[in-house]
């Protein structure tokens, strides 16, 4: 696993994510836009520490962690614990949030809306990120981050560097 800050390139893919349709959608420097489903919180939009909303507003991928893990690992403090997840922890764990696969980690933009004190992402831990629930992809039922499918979010992760803006509404 590494952390990954590059150099970025002259022009960058966009992401959007639509809080109402529950979708990301990725621009990419060439005029191509593709979609994919997301889950963003079940509480609904909201920049506040303990909220467990989605913050809106202007972000940009701050970290991109997990390049080359296998689809599925397990996440716990933004390093993969060795696991990969299956039925087994599933069932040894069944009300566990699952981080996995990827994380890409957002920083807020917008002082005092999203960046610094009690609004902010960075500090809030606010990821797109794999997870387990894959069934309620399409759906508000996160506590605050953005979840994808797996195989969707390396498609993702594989297309954007950091540095990329994100914008949440």
């Amino acid at each position: 696993m590494r952390l990954q800050t590059l150099p970025l390139p002259a022009t960058l893919p966009r992401i959007d994510v639509d809080v109402r349709a529950q979708q990301l959608r990725l621009a990419l420097p060439d005029g191509t836009v593709l979609r994919y489903p997301v889950s963003t919180a079940a509480n609904g939009t909201g920049c506040r520490q303990g909220s467990y909303c989605t913050p809106t507003g202007r972000h940009r991928v701050r970290l991109k962690i997990g390049e080359g893990c296998v689809p599925g690992t397990v996440f716990h403090g933004r390093r993969a614990t060795g696991e990969v997840f299956g039925p087994e922890l599933a069932q040894r764990f069944p009300a566990r949030d699952w981080i996995l696969t990827r994380i890409l980690w957002l920083e807020g933009l917008e002082p005092g809306h999203n960046r610094g004190g009690s609004v902010d992402s960075l500090r809030r831990y606010v990821y797109i990120h794999g997870t387990a629930d894959e069934h309620l992809i399409g759906q508000p039922a996160s506590h605050g981050c953005i979840r994808m499918r797996g195989d969707d979010l390396v498609a993702l992760f594989d297309r954007v560097p950091a540095g990329t803006p994100v914008r949440i509404a």
